[in-house]
C-alpha cells in the first residue's frame, strides 16, 4: 500500500511540474528564439517552472551554508547526485543564472528540452567528442561570467541507497582554467525522498535539505595537480555526506537490505 501511494505521488510529481511547465511555454518559447540575449530570463522561468512544481507536489528545500558568499562572479558548482530533484535543489539555492551539464537523454524530456536546447550543455559521457564539445561550451560560459553545475560522480548510483562515487576530472579541470572557485554541494536527502526517477520506489512529500561548503579558490592549482583538488573536494564532500547519512547506514535492517541490493 505504501509503495502504491508512492508510485501515485511520483506521478503526480510529474504532472504538476508539467503544468506548471506548459503555464509559462508560451513566453519560453518566445525567449529560446534567442538564447543568448534571453539567458537570464530563461534560466529564472527554469527556477520558477522547478521550484513551483516541487511545491505543488509537497517537496521543499532547505538550504545550510558553511559560511556566506557572494555569488556575483562566476563558479562551477559541485553538487552529488541521486535524484531528479537534485535539479530543483540547484535551481532553489542559486540566485544568479546558470548552466547544467546533463545528459544528453534530456533533449528528449518534453520539459528539460527546451532548456538543453538554449541554455543548459548535453553530453553523451561514452562519447569523446561529445564530451570535449560539452567541455568547451562549458568553458565558453565561465569565460563569460557564467556559472555551470557539473555533477562529478557523472550519474546517479545504481545501488541503494546511493553512494558517493570517483569523481570526474571535467569540473575542476574547468574551475582551474578558468581560474574560477569550485563550490561543493551535498544535497543530503533527496534519494530518500525521489530516489533516482523514482521508477522503482516512488517518492514522497518532503524536505530536501542541501548544504553548500565555502568555495575553494583555484589560483593555486593547474593541470599538474588538479588530482590534488579533486581529492580535497571528495573528501571533504565524502565525509559530509558519511556524517548526514550514517543513521540510516547503521541501522541492522538497513545493513541486510543495503547487501542484498548490492550483492
Amino acid at each position: 500500500m505504501v509503495l502504491l501511494l508512492k508510485k501515485l505521488h511520483r506521478y503526480w510529481y510529474f504532472i504538476a511540474v508539467l503544468l506548471v511547465f506548459i503555464l509559462f511555454f508560451p513566453y519560453l518559447y518566445f525567449l529560446a528564439l534567442e538564447p543568448k540575449k534571453n539567458y537570464a530570463a530563461i534560466a529564472r522561468i527554469r527556477r520558477w517552472i522547478s521550484i513551483s512544481g516541487s511545491a505543488l507536489a509537497g517537496v521543499f528545500f532547505k538550504v545550510t551554508y558553511e559560511s556566506q558568499f557572494s555569488w556575483d562572479r562566476s563558479m562551477v558548482l559541485c553538487p552529488n547526485h541521486t535524484s531528479v530533484l537534485d535539479i530543483t535543489a540547484l535551481t532553489y539555492l542559486c540566485p544568479i543564472p546558470f548552466s547544467f551539464i546533463g545528459k544528453a537523454s534530456l533533449l528528449k524530456n518534453p520539459v528539460t528540452r527546451i532548456f538543453f536546447k538554449t541554455i543548459d550543455i548535453p553530453v553523451t559521457r561514452r562519447s569523446k567528442v561529445s564530451s570535449f564539445k560539452a567541455f568547451q561550451r562549458a568553458n565558453e560560459l565561465v569565460q563569460q561570467d557564467r556559472s555551470v553545475v557539473i555533477f562529478p560522480e557523472g550519474k546517479i548510483d545504481d545501488g541503494f541507497p546511493p553512494q558517493l562515487h570517483a569523481f570526474k576530472s571535467g569540473a575542476f579541470r574547468i574551475a582551474i582554467q578558468n581560474d574560477v572557485p569550485i563550490v561543493p554541494i551535498i544535497i543530503e536527502n533527496a534519494w530518500d525522498i525521489f530516489f533516482d526517477d523514482g521508477a522503482k520506489r516512488g517518492s514522497r512529500p518532503g524536505i530536501v535539505n542541501v548544504h553548500v561548503f565555502s568555495p575553494i579558490e583555484t589560483k593555486d592549482f593547474d593541470d599538474n595537480n588538479a588530482s590534488e583538488l579533486e581529492k580535497i573536494v571528495y573528501d571533504k564532500m565524502h565525509s559530509y555526506w558519511i556524517m548526514k547519512n550514517k543513521s540510516y547506514f547503521q541501522k541492522p535492517e538497513n545493513v541486510q537490505k543495503i547487501c542484498q541490493e548490492r550483492y
